[in-house]
C-alpha cells in the first residue's frame, strides 16, 4: 500500500508533540523524528510546525525546556512533559479517540 501525505486535524500536532516526549526528554530534531517513528512514517512533521508548537506548549506550562548537550555534544533545547502535559495527554488522547469513534459511526452509518 502507497504511503499518501497525511493532512493533519487541528490539534492533533499537539497530542502526537505530547504523546512523543511521553517517555523521555528529546530536542526538536529528536520529537520531530519520534512523531515519525510511533506514526510509522505516515506522518513527518516540518520544523515550521514543530517548534512554534513546541513555544506555545511552554507557554501553556505543558512542556518545559532546559538546554543541555545533545548525543553529538552540541547545545540543543530539551523538551520534557511537565505534570500538566501529562494530564493534557491523557486528555487529548482521550477526546481524539471519542472523536475516532463519533466519525467511524458516522462514515460506517447507511
Amino acid at each position: 500500500m502507497a504511503r499518501t501525505k497525511t493532512e493533519l486535524l487541528r490539534g492533533t500536532l499537539d497530542l502526537l508533540i505530547l504523546k512523543a516526549l511521553s517517555l523521555e526528554p528529546l530536542h526538536g530534531v529528536g520529537v520531530s523524528r519520534r512523531v515519525t517513528q510511533i506514526t510509522e512514517g505516515a506522518i513527518q512533521v516540518s520544523f515550521g510546525s514543530l517548534f512554534p508548537c513546541l513555544h506555545r506548549m511552554e507557554e501553556k506550562g505543558w512542556v518545559k525546556a532546559e538546554w543541555r548537550a545533545s548525543e553529538n555534544n552540541r547545545k540543543a533545547k530539551y523538551y520534557s512533559l511537565t505534570r500538566s502535559g501529562r494530564a493534557q495527554l491523557k486528555a487529548e488522547a482521550r477526546d481524539f479517540l471519542q472523536l475516532v469513534k463519533i466519525m467511524t459511526a458516522a462514515v460506517e452509518s447507511v
